[in-house]
């Protein structure tokens, strides 16, 4: 008998959350080092948002438990934002706060599958996804995706990969790792094409605000109304208003689902924190003025990383639409002798610039796509330019 259960002994750790320990523990030492890895804004929370959780912490209803659903001002607030930002109307009692983005995944997934049932992801896809369908007894059935066609997975993809065990299409858009951002057309015709073929569609939608230039992002939700009964929107306020350490996250879905999510939840965790839920009512119930001011500042940084980064022989990187991350192919560096190494995969071109120049990247294997890496922009603009100054002078030949 062994001492750690198979299911649990089957999952990876993080692979973001690895290559940025490792990044600490090499400053630690007295490295310097520009880490790419975490996708986390470098900006404080807002203090309109920190003000409100000071105040809660004198109140006492915020110093005991609350529902497991969530404090009803904020699945209010919830609610309202919903459709405030992308049109979709829901009643409160659909929605579910959980602690963080990645709880609400993990729940969906164990509300969702059977042992056995497939979910269609396209590729690349974020760490957390194939380990969250892997511990329901799902199936991951990824659709790859390259550069060639901007990370983008048509209809006749999907539909090659769909069997008569899919039950479930698992949509992202602003994606990580890519940035990509599926114009509103595309997400239409999935929408049309998972609600005619009756699959559930669980929609991340983290990155919404994060959109740059003439992308617009739009939520398959509203793009197809049919699929109301069969839509779960994954959402939260880590990354649009700089909230990650905050950890409060939020799942849409069909009143019965919520139930049953909820259900689960009361004996995982019970109420998300009181205080932190205090400060995700202030965020939005708060305008977007924050909000616009980061992505300007993301919008940037994000034109000087793929600018430099295309500068660079050997590196093809698209331009991203959304999110806070840059994703190019690096296939042309495996095999290329760099300081008298020879790396053969992107793991091991990520090692040797980790070593060599000090800069820390995620390796496209953590991503479901080897032969590539990914950088996140939401750093300093001082850091981005040193580490892909670095990078260049690693790579020139």
């Amino acid at each position: 008998m062994s001492r750690i259960s198979r299911r649990v002994s089957a999952i990876s750790g993080s692979a973001t959350l690895a290559v940025d320990a490792r990044a600490r523990a090499m400053r630690d030492a007295g490295r310097s080092v520009v880490a790419f890895g975490a996708g986390e804004p470098d900006f404080p929370t807002p203090e309109h948002i920190v003000e409100a959780a000071r105040r809660a912490c004198g109140e006492l209803p915020m110093q005991k438990y609350s529902p497991v659903g969530g404090l009803p001002a904020l699945r209010a607030a919830i609610a309202d934002k919903t459709v405030r930002d992308s049109g979709y109307r829901v009643d409160p009692s659909r929605v579910l706060v959980t602690n963080g983005g990645k709880q609400s995944v993990y729940q969906v997934f164990a509300t969702l599958l059977d042992p056995g049932d497939e979910v269609i992801v396209p590729a690349p896809y974020w760490t957390t996804y194939p380990e969250a369908i892997g511990l329901a007894g799902g199936v991951q059935v990824p659709v790859t995706t390259d550069e060639t066609t901007g990370y983008l997975a048509g209809v006749d993809r999907l539909e090659a990969a769909r069997t008569p065990r899919t039950k479930a299409l698992l949509f992202v858009s602003p994606s990580n790792p890519t940035g990509a951002v599926y114009p509103p057309e595309q997400v239409e015709a999935i929408g049309r094409w998972a609600a005619g073929h009756g699959l559930w569609v669980v929609t991340d939608e983290i990155y919404e605000h994060l959109v740059y230039g003439d992308a617009t992002f739009r939520s398959i939700a509203t793009a197809v109304p049919e699929l109301d009964d069969r839509v779960v929107v994954v959402s939260g306020v880590a990354k649009s208003y700089a909230m990650t350490g905050w950890r409060v996250g939020w799942t849409i879905g069909p009143a019965d689902f919520i139930e049953a999510a909820s259900n689960l939840q009361s004996h995982l965790t019970s109420n998300v924190c009181n205080i932190a839920q205090a400060a995700a009512i202030a965020a939005l119930r708060g305008d977007l003025t924050d909000v616009a001011a980061m992505r300007t500042v993301f919008d940037r940084r994000r034109r000087t990383m793929v600018r430099m980064l295309n500068e660079i022989p050997g590196v093809v990187c698209p331009e991203p639409h959304g999110a806070f991350y840059a994703y190019p192919s690096v296939k042309a560096l495996l095999g290329r002798e760099i300081r008298g190494h020879r790396p053969a995969t992107s793991a091991e071109l990520a090692d040797l610039i980790l070593a060599e120049a000090g800069v820390a990247v995620v390796p496209g294997e953590a991503f479901g796509t080897p032969g590539y890496v990914r950088l996140s922009y939401a750093l300093s603009d001082e850091l981005l330019v040193d580490g892909l100054t670095r990078l260049a002078r690693l790579l020139a030949v």
